[in-house]
């Protein structure tokens, strides 16, 4: 991800909206408009993953996202990725941790492996409250 995607300031919509935001509820023209930049940036990223198998890098290119206010506003799921370790990190750095992950996660791939196989652990199929959920929906089948 190059850049922080913030959208036009001169808008007149835009103008308006964080008018009515500052006057209703008391919120910052620019914490709204960074929340947004964030909002987008992990729809963004986000598109690299579409379900609980898949994975991919996700790289945030630029030295904003390094500043705990722009990080702050990222959704949980990506904020619990991001360690001090991994900021600010140079081209080269990047890419050994890029190569470190993808040949962490490189595994072979039979169609006929996967049949059947679960997501959960044992402990978690067997836990009470998984078996409720399991209970309430059957019964909304």
């Amino acid at each position: 991800m190059f850049g922080v995607p913030y959208v036009y300031t001169q808008s007149r919509i835009l103008k308006a909206r964080l008018e009515y935001l500052r006057d209703h509820f008391q919120i910052r023209e620019n914490d709204f408009l960074t929340f947004d930049a964030m909002r987008h940036a992990a729809q963004c990223v986000g598109r690299a993953i579409r379900g609980k198998t898949d994975y991919g890098l996700m790289i945030f290119a630029d030295k904003r996202y390094a500043r705990a206010d722009k990080r702050g506003k990222l959704p949980r799921w990506i904020q619990e990725h991001i360690s001090e370790g991994s900021l600010n990190l140079t081209v080269d750095e990047t890419v050994h941790l890029a190569k470190h992950f993808l040949r962490q996660m490189a595994q072979p791939f039979r169609q006929e492996d996967q049949l059947g196989l679960s997501l959960l652990t044992l402990e978690q199929l067997q836990s009470e409250e998984m078996l409720q959920k399991i209970t309430q929906m059957a019964h909304q089948t």
